[in-house]
């Protein structure tokens, strides 16, 4: 994806870019070898865009959005979930029946989420910050996404402060582990 651009324009380029990823997904025979390769790209990119969302984008629509409180609690709840499968596909092979059925349901509760927050969340958050606040979070969504983890991590905490001080430890072993995992074979 091309640097720039404020949070609402950054965030929909990663639905699509899941999106595309789980369409690639589809078009793997069933018990093909590359699905894994693209499961694991998918477990990446949505990691890193869900840890950005949670340390900059939920914090910030708690306290500038009305009703942001309830509207941050629910995506986050959405996160744990999605994190929770993605934990599970990540032992799964592609020829384990549960495979396809952990990405149909990842795809389900992503695409939900995705809807909710493009019809919801973006235009309540555009309505409620200038646009260089948009942009600023933009900048700092972007930043996120280059030390979030690669791996879902279900056990840490997904809220602030705690996130901030974890989250990148936990980028910095998923991306060693990532190094040795293409090295290595």
């Amino acid at each position: 994806m091309e640097p720039g651009g404020d949070v609402i324009v950054e965030l929909m380029a990663d639905h699509r870019e899941l999106e595309a990823l789980f369409a690639q997904i589809e078009l793997q025979p069933i018990d093909h070898p590359r699905r894994r390769v693209l499961a694991d790209r998918l477990t990446a990119e949505l990691v890193r865009h869900t840890v950005a969302e949670e340390l900059h984008l939920y914090p910030v629509v708690r306290k500038h959005v009305p009703h942001g409180a309830a509207l941050a609690d629910k995506e986050l709840a959405d996160h744990a979930g999605v994190e929770r499968m993605l934990k599970d596909l990540e032992d799964l092979s592609v020829d384990d029946p549960q495979f396809n059925d952990t990405i149909a349901k990842l795809k389900f509760e992503v695409a939900s989420h995705v809807r909710e927050e493009e019809r919801e969340l973006f235009p309540k958050l555009a309505a409620a910050l200038p646009p260089e606040k948009l942009d600023e979070l933009g900048y700092l969504v972007r930043r996120a996404r280059e030390t979030a983890p690669t791996r879902p991590h279900p056990s840490l905490p997904n809220i602030t402060p705690a996130n901030r001080m974890l989250l990148p430890g936990a980028g910095l072993v998923d991306r060693v582990r990532d190094l040795l995992r293409t090295t290595t074979g």
